[in-house]
């Protein structure tokens, strides 16, 4: 049987950065991860804002940097398009796209250069609570079934993972809080920019949207999230009706594809328990307006890790002692995602005349700061009394 204080099951990024700083601050780490190659498949559109990687002390490195993002442009059902970039905002809302395949394993790599152990192609089979440590079954890639003993195990395994369930924690998602998705990695598309990241709304996609997220000058990340309770065919018909008519990606050829769930119920009521943490994705820890997580994971993920370090120093690994992992993300992520429901349910449920007249507005509008809240303001001016109900949440 192998012991170790912290136990992480799964090495995507809130999986890796959490054991770099448990590891950092001085307790025992391992991660295994279940795949035979971190970082694939890919499970997202791979874009973040600029600032992102700094507050998570990740220096960016021009070999996972697939393309510098300028702004959004926003289309409406009619393909009016509203266009943010830094040729119309005071403030440039910059980003990057990621190589998830590469970034995925440096962050892995920074953790394992900070003292933590990696197992890959290592599946965790089930857990059991024993005292005070769980004892996790797994099985390696020679099929061979051992035993880890673990103070602390970090929840780090996905949207669709099993190792909250088997601490006790209830991660059922609604269905009507759950989007499909599928995404396509593309060439050969002829976009106007670029450099600019692109969401189309409306019946295109019924209860999510469709997106262009740029990787080259003619490559791109084209994907679409629906609503399985409001569509009326399956993810991979819609997103390829969008393809088929669109000028850009018309023409477009397939290099990669992705499919899978994408959670949109915010963070889940319970992320901890006795000896156990959630992160990432795995704790609900997903945009439910835009679906995108890797910011927040990363946060979880870092904040988690740091915590079970000093549980294991201070030799208390019970959920009070958590709690402080609990507390962080309920007031820098949770607070803010349970308004982004509220926000989606209204955007998700307009029809596609109402999205016409807001986009074309916000068009015209005199936006000079791209985010949620400037959008909405900028509607709220637009139709005051359908929008009403948002202004509290602003």
């Amino acid at each position: 049987m192998k012991e170790v204080d912290v136990l992480v099951i799964g090495a995507g990024p809130a999986g890796s950065i959490a054991a770099r700083e448990a590891s950092k601050n001085g307790a025992k780490t391992l991660i295994i991860d279940k795949k035979s190659e971190i970082g694939t498949p890919k499970r997202c559109a791979e874009g973040i804002m600029d600032g992102v990687l700094e507050r998570v002390e990740i220096t960016p490195d021009k070999r996972w940097i697939a393309r510098h993002i300028d702004g959004a442009r926003i289309v409406s059902p009619n393909n009016t398009s509203a266009w943010f970039t830094s040729e119309n905002l005071e403030k440039p809302a910059t980003g990057i796209i990621l190589e998830r395949k590469v970034f995925d394993k440096h962050v892995t790599m920074d953790a394992i250069r900070n003292g933590a152990e990696v197992m890959i192609k290592t599946e965790a089979l089930s857990m059991k609570k024993e005292n005070d440590y769980f004892l996790v079954d797994i099985k390696g890639f020679n099929n061979e079934i051992t035993q880890i003993k673990a103070r602390i195990v970090i929840g780090a395994d996905g949207p669709e993972g099993h190792v909250g369930t088997w601490a006790g924690i209830k991660t059922k998602v609604p269905a009507d809080e759950m989007e499909s998705g599928i995404q396509y990695e593309m060439t050969n598309l002829k976009m106007e920019k670029n450099d600019t990241i692109e969401f189309y709304f409306g019946s295109v996609a019924p209860g999510g949207y469709a997106w262009i997220f740029p990787k080259g000058y003619d490559s791109a990340n084209v994907g679409i999230d629906i609503s399985s309770v409001k569509a009326n065919k399956s993810a991979l018909e819609y997103l390829n009706d969008f393809i088929k008519n669109n000028p850009a990606t018309k023409d477009g050829q397939i290099v990669e594809i992705n499919a899978g769930g994408n959670p949109l119920c915010g963070v889940f009521d319970q992320i901890i328990t006795d000896n156990f943490m959630l992160v990432g994705d795995a704790a609900g820890c997903i945009n439910p307006i835009t679906g995108g997580g890797i910011d927040t994971a990363l946060e979880s993920g870092m904040i988690a890790g740091r915590v079970a370090a000093k549980a294991i120093k201070e030799n208390d690994c019970s959920s009070e002692f958590l709690q402080e992992y609990a507390d962080y993300v309920e007031e820098h992520i949770g607070k803010k995602f349970r308004k982004y429901i509220s926000i989606r349910d209204f955007l998700y449920n307009l029809e596609d005349d109402d999205l016409n007249d807001y986009i074309e507005a916000l068009n015209k509008a005199n936006i000079t700061t791209l985010s949620t809240k400037s959008l909405l303001k900028a509607a709220i001016k637009i139709s005051p009394r359908k929008l009403l109900k948002l202004r509290k949440l602003l």
